[in-house]
This record gives structure tokens, sequence and C-alpha cells, in this order.
């Protein structure tokens, strides 16, 4: 038993996400995609709104943040899952699979209460539109990001140090594509009452409190909403919050359909093709809903295209 632990203790296997050697390089080759394009879209977003002086705004500064976190946790899972779809190597050691469950969990706990700041930000923006500058000052703006971020620190390295300090069987197969917490919990030989516990109070006090602020704040929008006299208020307001609230749809529908659904035979599949979802497909889709949905983001990739063109043409011209 001994000898089975110190092994375990130098790797685990991950099962990844099909046992079908066919379609590893079709999967390669579409998830390859989607992380670039996530990668270059939240990057893109980043220096978008540092370099504009047009989106030096509370709504953009949330904003930067969110496509930073996306960028996070896209990261500490799309690049080793792609390893493993082109190398017929599965194993990931455990100090790495600490550091992957650290991240991701820090990153994905970040985002949810961002978006509740965001929330929050929509709010101040179309209830108080007059206050909205002395409301959602700077100050409170790095506060919320800085709470965001701490408690997201604080409780990703509880869960992971909990986790990791435990015993584990010989059998050290993860069925997953990368180390989460539940898959890890399963293959510990200790008592895991104490861990579970902590998922779970931590997981309801997560969701029940930013789905509070995120209800909470557009219940009194639409209500300020039906209060105007505007048609073209109205439209100005729902535009306004538009693009968020069609990032917290995907982002909440996604996580409540991962843990409402019932458990099956298939479970573990459709497990799987929903955390690639929110792990891959959500990073990249949040810069394009941003982009397209908003025209003064537009307007700022029109501005920086074409100072940069114009930049590129007198370097030509000079070279000439």
């Amino acid at each position: 038993m001994e000898q089975q632990n110190l092994t375990v203790l130098k790797e685990f296997i991950l099962m990844g996400i099909t046992n079908h050697p066919e379609l590893q390089t079709p999967f390669f080759g579409v998830f390859l995609v989607i992380y670039a394009v996530s990668v270059v879209g939240n990057l893109g977003l980043i220096i978008l709104t540092k370099i504009d002086s047009r989106l030096q705004t509370p709504m953009y500064f949330f904003l930067t943040h969110l496509a930073f976190t996306d960028l996070g946790y896209s990261t500490a899972v799309g690049p080793k899952m792609l390893v493993t779809l082109v190398v017929d190597q599965h194993t990931i050691s455990y100090n790495w699979c600490a550091t992957q469950l650290t991240f991701f969990s820090m990153f994905i706990t970040s985002e949810i209460f961002l978006l509740s700041a965001m929330a929050f930000d929509r709010y101040v923006a179309i209830c108080n539109p007059l206050l909205y500058t002395v409301i959602m000052s700077q100050r409170l703006c790095h506060l919320l990001v800085a709470i965001s971020y701490l408690y997201s620190v604080f409780l990703s390295l509880l869960i992971t140090i909990k986790i990791f300090v435990l015993s584990f069987w010989g059998y050290n197969v993860i069925r997953h594509f990368y180390c989460d917490s539940l898959p890890l919990i399963s293959l510990l030989c200790s008592d895991t009452h104490e861990i579970k516990l902590i998922i779970l109070i931590f997981a309801a006090l997560n969701l029940i409190l930013s789905l509070l602020i995120v209800l909470g704040s557009y219940v009194l929008i639409l209500l300020a909403i039906l209060r105007m006299h505007s048609a073209e208020g109205r439209q100005k307001a729902f535009s306004t919050c538009g693009s968020h609230l069609t990032v917290v749809v995907v982002f909440y529908g996604t996580l409540f359909f991962m843990y409402v659904q019932p458990k099956s035979k298939n479970s573990l599949d459709t497990d799987k093709m929903t955390s690639l979802f929110y792990t891959l497909v959500i990073p990249m889709l949040n810069p394009m809903i941003y982009s397209l949905r908003n025209k003064e983001v537009k307007n700022a990739l029109t501005r920086t295209w074409t100072l940069c063109a114009n930049i590129l043409l007198k370097i030509h011209c000079k070279l000439c």
C-alpha cells in the first residue's frame, strides 16, 4: 500500500475527452481553433480597453478583468487537454495537478463575482445615471475586483490544500480531462466528509450570493426601464445591459445544466461536454458578445485599426 501511494504521489492519469482514437485528431483541430480564438479575443479586448481612452470607464474596467479571468481558466485547462489529444501520454504530475486545480478554481470563482459586480455597475448606470461616476468611483471598482480575487485565491487554496494533504488510493485515474475537485475526491482513501462539506457550502454560497446580486440588479433595472416614457430611452437602456445579460445567461445556464441534470450511465460524457463548453467555449464567446453587441467596442476597434493602418503606411512610405 505504501508503494502504491508513493507512485500516486508522483502522477495521475487523465482519461481525456474521448476513448476513441479516431476522434482525437478532429477534436484537437476543433479545440485548438476555439482556444486560439479565445486567446486572441480576450487578449485583444484587454489591450483595446487599455489603449483606447474612450473605454476608460467602470464598465470596461470590469470587462478587462472578465477577459483576464476567461483567459486564465481556459489556459489552466486548454493547453494540457490539447497535448493529451495529440500525444499518447495522459499523465499529469502530482504538483501540476494541484497547480491546475488551484488556478482553475481561482479564475472560475473570480468570474462569478466579476459578473455580479458588472450587474451592479449596470444597475447604477441605468437607475442612477446622474450619480454613476460618483458611486462607481475608481476606488470602489478596484475594491470590488480586489475582493473578488482575494476571496477566490483563499477558496481555491483552501480546497486544493484540503484535498492534497489527504491520502490517495493506488488507483490514480482521474475520470476527467483536467484536475477537478470532485474527480480527485473520488480517489481519496481518507475521510472525505469534511472536504465535501466545504465544497458544498462554498459552492452554494457563491451561487446564491452572486445570483441574488445579479437578479436583484436586473429586477431593479427592469422596473426602471418600465417607468421610462421614451421608447428611445428604453432601447438605450436595454442595449446598455444586453451584452452582460447574454453572458450571464450563458454562464449560469451552463452551470445549472451541469449540476441539475439527472445522473445516468451517460452522465460522465455529458459532464465532460458541459465542462468543455464552460472551460473553452464560453471564454471564446464572451469577447465576441461584447464586441458584436457593443457599438463602443466596435468603434474602438475601428479607431485602433485605422491608427495601426496609418502607422504602417507611414513606416512603409519612409522605407520607400
